[in-house]
């Protein structure tokens, strides 16, 4: 038998020359072997501050570096900084009100090119492409179906 300290603690424990030999005998304990393993940090959820952990993974994951406790602390956060004005997903220069400007050019709201009248299914095209081009003549109606067709042709 062989003396060694543990990695972690430093606790000084006896080791079989065969363990050794084997590479283990480096901790005192499952719970000192399980520590080592930790890789990941502690931080604080970004909308109420309770403390999370979080491995290495989940920091390569994350596009925005910004980590919740739970779901409805996630929404919560994204309701109160990112779905009004202009931090809206989208938001384009305060000109996404197409709806609104057909129906007071007063075109009928039905598809321009199959005729379906489903308020459900409409959506706004612009002819042209330029979203910020928002005059009558360049916003039509489509259903989602034809819209697809048009911008795939």
């Amino acid at each position: 038998m062989v003396k060694r300290k543990c990695r972690v603690c430093g606790k000084e424990i006896w080791i079989k020359k065969s363990h050794i030999k084997r590479g283990w005998g480096k901790y005192c304990s499952k719970k000192c072997q399980a520590k080592t393993q930790i890789k990941g940090k502690w931080l604080e959820c970004d909308y109420c501050g309770k403390k999370i952990y979080r491995t290495p993974k989940d920091f390569r994951r994350s596009k925005s570096k910004k980590f919740f406790c739970s779901i409805s602390c996630h929404c919560a956060w994204e309701n109160k900084n990112r779905r009004c004005g202009e931090n809206a997903p989208n938001w384009i220069a305060g000109e996404s009100v197409y709806r609104r400007l057909l129906k007071r050019y007063g075109k009928p709201e039905k598809c321009s090119r199959c005729g379906i009248g489903d308020r459900r299914v409409l959506c706004v095209h612009h002819r042209d492409g330029n979203r910020k081009n928002n005059k009558a003549e360049n916003l039509e109606w489509f259903c989602r179906n034809c819209h697809y067709i048009i911008h795939l042709s």
